[in-house]
């Protein structure tokens, strides 16, 4: 006999799932068989969330500015004010400073028992709504991303608000189905000349307080899987926000505290630790002892750090890599110069997922219309980023904003190296006169130049590489990837010897891979439910959004056992 871990009884809360049970039954099916969902229209059209959506949320977004956030912070001490916009406005919010950490540990941990007795169920009822909460939200947020990140708004609201909706339920879902993997109760019989009979009570108990450090890029996408995923299996959270996107993140916390407070349960389960440029808290916050969940999202240099000093925790990084495309042959030129065109464009390249060395034969590759030699190649990505990118008031929709002066500094080294096959070019923003904006910068390397397509050049730049051939491209590939990680790679060919070759690096190298990709789908996005983000498999993450690994390790499961 054996029944469902559903909210505990002893818990005095009123959770009910019910109103949440088709979407979250939805995601779960969706990541089990792999399939196209999606919960949240990821369309800011006025038909979808009304005429005066758009204009509420940034109404919302503007209020916010030039204020103090209202949310309070367990051992804070005076206010902190941050952030600047890439296109070029001081957004003016304070918030409070995290100071005393005895006390933001202190407070944390006081609510945890009741969130604990809560159950698989009835936490997941709660992290559900503040999804709801957030998807209310959802201009406002693309707003702050917007603002923060760099982010084209229409991006913003895909990628800061629908889809990071997405990968937040989705961490729900597989965190409720690791929790009820196991029945809250089981009688167990074992028969003989005396048989033995006993009850057993299985209870998931959370690990400790979780810390989650943010990103500047993407600062709700990086960040809601690994919030709730902690939160849904028992963990307070400590949000930790990058000192240039605090909003995004300063909102989450709120609507969590919100939710959280209306269901009984204590608001300082997930709180905003704001700091100051020099502060260091994140590495202060990672190492004290009560801390043991660590999600981060940033640099090689901090996140081995982390992996190297926060010994008491379990920590689940996202790193730097490079991303990597074997061009052997195509069977339409044209449409692969413009997926990769695109694919260098988006958001200035300042994705993780962006692609940074293409791999081409020096002796060109094969296409309907005879050989195309590597500079062939360059120019007819030449041409497809101009269809893109020529008139600057559509070109600014897709490039976004260049989030930092270190990647400025980046682009301009790129640029004056010995041979730039595209120069990139400044563009103008026809709507914030001091945003910085670049067109990508590809630049022509040899195998030999290896110091310099080793490394990730974060932001609009990439390498056309030649090779001796396709098998000395697929070689490179595989140690590199082997030896400094990558989050995406992708192939072109017609030929099926060639594919089956990267499919096996692939998995040696343990990335994703994409093949011949000439449509709308590009090597640097990927959907929830559907598509792992990262493998863990190489240096660049240890982790993926979203799989059992990632949420099973956030919890434990405790019994008890009587005679009956």
């Amino acid at each position: 006999m054996t029944s469902s871990p559903t909210a505990s009884a002893t818990s005095s809360h009123t959770v009910d799932l019910d109103r949440h049970r088709e979407r979250l039954d939805a995601a779960v099916a969706a990541s089990a068989a792999r399939t196209y969902y999606s919960a949240f229209e990821e369309s800011p059209s006025p038909r979808v969330y009304g005429e005066s959506a758009a204009a509420e949320g940034k109404a919302a977004f503007e209020a916010l500015l030039d204020r103090p956030f209202p949310l309070e912070t367990p051992g804070s001490d005076g206010t902190v004010a941050t952030e600047r916009s890439p296109y070029g406005i001081d957004l003016g919010v304070t918030y409070p400073r995290a100071s005393d950490v005895d006390a933001l540990m202190a407070a944390a941990q006081a609510g945890m028992k009741d969130w604990r007795d809560a159950g698989p169920d009835g936490r997941t009822a709660v992290c559900l709504e503040v999804l709801d909460r957030l998807h209310g939200r959802i201009f406002e947020l693309a707003n702050a991303v917007q603002h923060t990140s760099g982010q084209a708004f229409v991006m913003a609201f895909q990628a800061g608000g629908a889809h990071a909706l997405d990968r937040a339920l989705e961490a729900i879902a597989y965190a409720h189905t690791e929790m009820t993997r196991t029945p809250a109760t089981a009688l167990w019989e074992k028969p003989g000349k005396y048989p033995l009979r006993m009850e057993k009570t299985f209870t998931v108990v959370p690990r400790g307080v979780a810390l989650v450090i943010g990103c500047n890029t993407f600062p709700t996408w990086n960040s809601w899987p690994g919030l709730f995923a902690s939160l849904v299996t028992g963990n307070p959270v400590v949000v930790k926000p990058h000192p240039a996107a605090v909003l995004p993140l300063a909102i989450t916390v709120q609507a969590c505290q919100e939710v959280l407070a209306e269901n009984g349960f204590d608001r300082n389960l997930v709180t905003l630790a704001a700091e100051g440029p020099d502060d260091r808290l994140a590495a202060t916050l990672a190492t004290r002892p009560e801390v043991r969940l660590v999600d981060f999202t940033g640099g090689n240099a901090f996140g081995d750090w982390l992996e190297a000093n926060a010994r008491q925790a379990t920590v689940f990084t996202e790193k730097a890599g490079v991303n990597t495309v074997v061009i052997d042959s195509t069977s339409d030129l044209g449409a692969m110069c413009r997926n990769l065109a695109f694919s260098l464009a988006l958001y200035s390249g300042q994705m993780c997922t962006a692609p940074q060395n293409l791999y081409v034969p020096a002796g060109g590759i094969a296409t309907p219309d005879g050989t195309v030699s590597p500079p062939e190649l360059a120019q007819g990505i030449e041409q497809a980023l101009g269809g893109l990118l020529g008139e600057d008031a559509k070109a600014v929709e897709l490039l976004g904003g260049i989030v930092s002066p270190a990647v400025v500094e980046r682009v301009e080294a790129a640029r004056s190296r010995d041979r730039v096959l595209v120069a990139g070019r400044d563009v103008a923003h026809p709507s914030y006169a001091d945003a910085t904006v670049r067109t990508p910068t590809l630049v022509g390397l040899t195998a030999a130049d290896s110091d310099v397509y080793e490394s990730e050049c974060f932001g609009p730049v990439a390498y056309l590489i030649e090779t001796s051939g396709t098998d000395e491209s697929i070689d490179l590939f595989r140690d590199t990837v082997q030896r400094h990680g990558a989050m995406t790679a992708a192939v072109y060919s017609t030929s099926d010897e060639v594919i089956e070759q990267m499919r096996d690096a692939a998995l040696d190298a343990g990335v994703a891979l994409s093949e011949n990709l000439l449509g709308g789908v590009f090597v640097n996005q990927s959907a929830a439910f559907s598509d792992f983000h990262g493998t863990g498999a190489n240096p660049a993450a240890n982790a993926s959004y979203t799989d059992g690994a990632y949420v099973a390790s956030r919890f434990r499961v405790v019994q008890s056992r009587r005679h009956v």
